[in-house]
């Protein structure tokens, strides 16, 4: 006769009744804590942002007032009046301020990026003798103001090339290099591994390849944020425009067209103001729809993937 033993598994202890208690009011402070950083957290970007929206929004409220409503203290209009904007871009000169804007940001430009990006290239993946010795040349010249050299180089635009009261003297120095975006884009650029360039030049790729194929697509980031800060540079720029154009009105820029503007409707503040924003809505409109690759090319994130 065979007896079959029986094993009973262990029952799992039960935990005491005081831990239980403890950890619960441990949790509950614990999420309160989250909940109230959270709120701290948020409250202050909140305030921060209207910091810097609310000065838009007052602009925008008074270009659509009345001229007995504007600055009169109310933050509201009665009557929204558009036909302001109408009458800044009726005024004499707008619009061709706005013409030579493009024209001054836009070939600036098209001039700087297509002048560093060789030139950083060169700084940051060439071993030559002197390499050193340039990227000290190209890091001198940002620590020199340009309030020195103004007088020279006026001389030698009016009198040598005859170009005083036109915008070429201000666009056609930067298909020679900017120093800032030569400096920012090498930085970027000596993140790129060297191996996809090696493995370029094995394919067969000349440097000019390489350069046009593997390393300005995976600049991109860089070469937007370079030339985001020069059109920025350029449509905000006032003190070459009034060396250069101030003598023909016909050359003026938005920047430098606005004191204009700003003098001959020293009371109409709705105009004024309506003409100011009209001045700064592309450089908004071109940062909000740009800022992902600003940001990414300013904090040199480099190459993903």
């Amino acid at each position: 006769m065979t007896s079959t033993t029986l094993t009973t598994a262990p029952t799992p202890t039960a935990a005491p009744a005081g831990a239980s208690r403890q950890r619960g009011p441990a949790a509950a402070r614990a999420r309160r804590k989250r909940v109230l950083h959270w709120i701290a957290v948020h409250c202050v970007a909140i305030a921060v942002a209207l910091l810097f929206i609310l000065p838009f929004v007052f602009v925008f409220l008074t270009s659509v007032m009345s001229d007995s409503q504007a600055m009169s203290g109310d933050l509201w209009p009665d009557a929204w009046h558009w036909d302001n904007y109408k009458a800044v871009f009726e005024t004499d000169g707008f619009l061709d301020w706005w013409k030579n804007s493009l024209l001054y940001a836009g070939l600036g430009t098209l001039f700087t990026v297509c002048s560093a990006i060789p030139v950083a290239y060169a700084l940051a993946k060439f071993r030559f003798r002197g390499r050193r010795t340039a990227m000290i040349l190209v890091i001198s010249t940002m620590m020199l103001p340009p309030q020195v050299i103004v007088i020279p180089m006026y001389l030698v635009w009016a009198q040598q090339f005859h170009l005083s009261g036109t915008l070429w003297p201000l666009i056609i120095p930067m298909a020679f290099g900017d120093a800032y975006s030569i400096f920012l884009l090498r930085q970027f650029l000596l993140t790129i591994p060297k191996e996809y360039i090696e493995s370029a030049k094995v394919d067969g790729c000349g440097e000019l390849r390489t350069l046009l194929k593997i390393i300005v697509p995976m600049a991109k980031p860089g070469i937007a944020a370079i030339a985001l800060f020069q059109f920025f540079y350029c449509w905000n720029d006032y003190f070459g425009p009034q060396i250069y154009a101030a003598q023909n009105p016909a050359s003026w820029t938005l920047s430098y067209g606005l004191e204009s503007f700003k003098s001959a409707h020293s009371v109409n503040w709705n105009l004024t103001m309506a003409a100011t924003l009209l001045v700064m809505a592309p450089v908004c409109i071109v940062f909000f729809f740009a800022q992902k690759a600003f940001v990414e090319g300013v904090t040199l994130t480099g190459v993903k993937g």
